[in-house]
């Protein structure tokens, strides 16, 4: 009799200090505290939805599922049909989040079968989310916003900010791909400022960001991004057990974070999407994750690992991004290149992902010599530009536009275009793209006999290349600053093989620093003997050395 009531008031110590951490928001501590608890006796319904709430929100979703689903029967058993419905949709809602599409539509269509006799509740709302989510991810973005205001105004009606905030968030994704993107951001930032001023539950706070997040990927909005990224992490700082980004999520901040520069973090944040979604059932997700590996693989000039975990990525779904053919393009194979990208622009009408696609079809039709082709893409690209005041997109039409300006010989013209698209990429804080303008922005003035200008703007573009770890663009901007034209018949990895050639180390040796196979070392080798008429290692070290390759 003694040892039953310490036990039970072993439990109810637990419980109270699990449901005022819970109030607290201190999610681990409640986990902890809630789940010794139950493990003294099952918890109530009520009690379970809380322990739920903080399995989910410190990155236990296994756990979060299974206590849900013991939330749903507790309160079914009660007789309590709608808390029963509620929890039915949470779990089917979770279980679409993460892919698992045939689960999820059994636990809603019970949510469903549970309120049909029912009278008019806030569940009913929150059963139309998931109609607006599947509309908007089919491409149905009219659907989905229908959905997503009908969901909002329930949740008017019964002051369910939740709702609310989540209906406001499903309507501005859907107005952003009906082309409205500016009523579409307005509505997103209204979700957002609800979270902040802590009207939405922690559950739906981190997925309102992650939608934000995802919309201004969509559309590379990186200002509105990076601010709404600012405002979340001193929100997180008063949870710190809190794990606010997972799945998609995780790739976008990855996204972001490669854009300004910061190249080992975006490939950590890359790495976890990868593990996260390694484990859901959504295969397309996990090639967006393995998408982001590859560019920041590509632009450290590690060409070899870039391939493969591109060609990973397409096994799991068709990326919208244009890496493999920048890939293609930097090894020199420009008819693989010119393939990846025409197939590319064949399917992605979107505008942000089509505006980058258009800038890399610039880029291989100037190196193909196709100036029409090249001036066709220049134009659409600004036509994209000139519909939405998105700086990013502005950026990208401006260099495009430039470098055609430059190949078509009016560098001065080029100049102004390639100035302003400079100035656009520093305030958006993306360095990497600043600085291959530069490299532009250098060559229209030694076309225009500014030859001490070209090599300041040069000379800054390899500094910055330097610090990010851009290896091939600095291999190439060392070729420029030697103003050797007379090598032009070889790809810039061949200039590259044919440079560490002349410095006297073994192929091994340059296979080590480019990241490549000897083998491959070795194809490059015979195919710069080939074009430059050669037969040993020592005329190409002379050749070298002719042209001004080693100082």
């Amino acid at each position: 009799m003694n040892r039953r009531a310490t036990s039970r008031s072993s439990k109810i110590q637990a419980l109270d200090e699990g449901r005022e951490s819970f109030q607290k928001q201190a999610w681990a501590a409640a986990f902890s505290q809630l789940s010794a608890a139950d493990s003294e006796s099952p918890l109530e319904p009520e009690d379970l939805a809380q322990l739920a709430q903080s399995a989910l929100l410190i990155g236990r979703e296994a756990d979060g599922i299974e206590l849900l689903t013991r939330a749903h029967q507790g309160f079914l058993n009660q007789g309590h049909v709608q808390s029963a419905a509620r929890y039915a949709f949470w779990l089917g809602f979770t279980l679409l989040l993460a892919g698992e599409s045939a689960k999820a539509s059994g636990w809603l269509s019970r949510a469903g079968r549970l309120l049909e006799n029912q009278p008019d509740c806030v569940e009913k709302g929150y059963l139309l989310l998931p109609v607006g989510y599947r509309a908007f991810h089919t491409g149905d973005a009219d659907a989905a916003h229908t959905a997503m205001a009908q969901a909002a105004a329930i949740g008017e009606r019964f002051a369910d900010k939740d709702l609310i905030t989540l209906g406001l968030q499903g309507q501005g994704r859907a107005l952003i791909r009906q082309g409205e993107i500016t009523k579409g951001l307005a509505l997103l930032d209204e979700a957002m400022v609800a979270v902040m001023a802590g009207d939405v539950s922690p559950l739906n706070a981190g997925g309102v960001y992650c939608s934000l997040l995802d919309a201004c990927g969509e559309i590379f909005d990186l200002q509105r991004a990076q601010e709404w990224t600012s405002a979340l992490e001193k929100w997180c700082a008063s949870q710190p057990d809190l794990v606010p980004y997972r799945g998609h999520c995780l790739v976008r901040r990855a996204e972001l974070l490669q854009l300004h520069g910061e190249w080992p973090d975006a490939l950590e944040w890359a790495e976890r999407a990868n593990e996260w979604l390694s484990n859901q059932a959504a295969k397309t997700l996990r090639g967006e994750a393995l998408y982001q590996i590859g560019e920041v693989y590509r632009l450290r000039g590690k060409f070899a690992e870039a391939d493969e975990v591109y060609q990973q990525a397409s096994q799991c779904c068709f990326t919208t991004g244009p890496g493999l053919a920048q890939l293609r393009l930097a090894q020199g194979h420009l008819e693989a290149a010119s393939t990846a990208i025409d197939r590319l622009l064949a399917v992605v009408q979107s505008p942000g992902p089509r505006a980058r696609a258009l800038e890399t079809y610039v880029e291989i039709a100037l190196a193909e010599n196709d100036l029409a082709a090249a001036r066709a893409a220049a134009e659409e690209l600004a036509q994209i530009a000139g519909q939405q005041d998105i700086p990013f997109w502005r950026a990208l039409s401006g260099r495009a536009l430039g470098a055609v300006l430059l190949a078509e010989g009016d560098a001065r013209a080029a100049l102004g275009e390639l100035r302003q698209s400079w100035t656009i990429w520093l305030q958006l804080e993306t360095p990497y793209e600043a600085a291959r303008v530069q490299v532009l922005i250098a060559l229209a003035c030694r076309s225009l006999g500014e030859e001490e200008n070209a090599t300041q703007e040069l000379t800054a573009a390899r500094q910055q290349f330097e610090t990010l770890g851009a290896a091939a663009d600095v291999a190439r901007v060392d070729l420029l600053l030697t103003g050797s034209k007379s090598v032009s018949p070889l790809t810039t990895r061949e200039l590259q093989v044919l440079k560490l050639v002349a410095s006297g180390i073994t192929n091994r040796e340059i296979a080590d620093k480019l990241h490549i196979s000897e083998k491959t070392v070795a194809r490059h080798l015979s195919n710069i003997f080939t074009k430059l008429d050669l037969t040993s290692r020592t005329a190409a070290t002379a050749y070298a050395y002719d042209h001004n390759l080693i100082t």
